[in-house]
């Protein structure tokens, strides 16, 4: 079985070559791979055997990558990204099969433990979003508990990238907290957006809202709010 430390590369041509070895026509789109600086065909390189798995299954191809004896990368290159990438595995047809049946078997093994990792990811956030929001109220008794609920559900949103999954923010920081309270008072209670619709510079609308959302946090605070 060939490791990944010596994994076999075979390459897409993006246009027309030849075989080093046969001289046989390799149109775009065939594969080919490089042994001692020369391009050779799958069957001059003794891989013309093996079937072509394509990228994007990951417990097909990982099972058919352990089956098969010999394996190589199937990789093109991006002229837009300027990089080779993986296209699928070269395996022996039978490797295929085995894994094609071993997925078979446990397909829906796989599909509850990932129903049930969903599920756990759910609870997660939701225990995260009540935590926030308990300490939102906290930090700011008067805040409406409707406002509260909002602001943490929508600042603890997995992969939104907002305040509320930064680290600080998981980790309850006030300072994380406070910046997610300001950004809720000026979306939701303020005119900063009508602002932005109608054209104004970003930085000129925060300005032109700042005193009603210090204005609004003090109310929620029941003390001085000092905005940056």
């Amino acid at each position: 079985m060939v490791r990944d430390s010596q994994e076999v590369v075979v390459y897409s041509v993006l246009r027309d070559c030849q075989c080093s070895q046969c001289q046989q026509e390799l149109p775009q789109g065939s594969l080919l791979t490089i042994h001692d600086g020369q391009s050779l065909c799958l069957r001059c390189a003794g891989m013309d055997h093996l079937t072509f798995l394509l990228a994007g299954n990951t417990a097909l191809t990982r099972r058919a990558k352990m089956r098969s004896k010999l394996w190589a990368v199937v990789v093109r290159f991006s002229r837009a990204r300027r990089r080779y990438e993986r296209q699928g595995l070269l395996v022996e047809e039978e490797a295929v099969a085995l894994a094609q049946e071993e997925c078979r078997v446990d397909e829906n093994l796989r599909r509850s433990r990932r129903i049930q990792a969903a599920e756990h990811r759910k609870e997660e956030d939701r225990a995260l979003a009540e935590t926030m929001r308990s300490k939102i109220l906290e930090m700011f008794p008067d805040c409406p508990s409707t406002d509260a609920e909002t602001i943490a559900r929508h600042t603890s949103a997995r992969g939104s990238g907002r305040v509320g999954r930064s680290k600080s923010g998981r980790s309850l920081e006030e300072e994380a907290l406070r910046l997610a309270v300001i950004a809720h008072i000026r979306h939701c209670h303020t005119r900063y957006d009508d602002l932005l619709l109608q054209g104004e510079d970003r930085t000129q609308s925060r300005r032109a809202v700042r005193d009603e959302i210090r204005k609004i946090m003090e109310q929620w605070m029941g003390k001085s709010a000092i905005i940056r």
